[in-house]
């Protein structure tokens, strides 16, 4: 049985260092960003990455098919039984998604949804300190952060009536940050 941890957070929480680093310390942890599996198809020049790249250079949301079909390959054949996936859901079409597609796998299951909490302006500054892409400017960060902020209250909600929100703060330092994820994981897991 795989075991399944979304990590959610503002564009610039740190979410993907925190998964990366996490699975990085524990070999019996896969992480997959939803962000980088999407930006690694655009990169590959295929049909569907132009597709994707539509989207993601105007901060917009990839397609829910595409999204899934990309994120329940990667999870079905993750070498670990626990994987971190970060950057999902970020919509309630999503969030549907995944609980219909969990529905339907007896050989899946979400342990928890960690969301890292950072403040508005943390996280401009992380964005727009980065450069990382075509995406980190002023104008697609305020959409994308509108796009974030816009179904947060309905995706919190929905997992904490489930118990499986954890909200932990992004303000910290790294190592504070993965140090108090890494021990949540851990006694989920235990």
């Amino acid at each position: 049985m795989k075991k399944l941890f979304l990590i959610i957070g503002a564009p610039g929480s740190g979410k993907t260092t925190d998964a990366e680093l996490i699975a990085q310390n524990n070999e019996s942890i896969t992480h997959y960003s939803t962000g980088d599996m999407l930006r690694a198809e655009v990169a590959s020049g295929s049909e569907i990455g132009k597709e994707i790249d539509s989207y993601i250079s105007r901060g917009a949301i990839v397609p829910i098919e595409i999204a899934i079909k990309t994120i329940v390959n990667a999870i079905k054949s993750a070498p670990t039984d626990v994987v971190i996936l970060d950057g999902y859901p970020r919509s309630i079409e999503q969030m549907d998604a995944l609980e219909n597609f969990l529905h339907s796998e007896q050989d899946l299951s979400l342990v928890s949804v960690i969301e890292v909490a950072v403040s508005e302006e943390t996280a401009r500054d992380r964005v727009l300190g980065r450069s990382r892409g075509a995406d980190d400017n002023h104008e697609v960060f305020n959409n994308r952060m509108r796009v974030y902020i816009e179904p947060l209250v309905q995706i919190q909600n929905f997992y904490n009536e489930k118990n499986l929100l954890k909200v932990i703060s992004g303000e910290g330092t790294i190592e504070e940050i993965v140090s108090e994820m890494q021990s949540f994981i851990a006694s989920k897991l235990a």
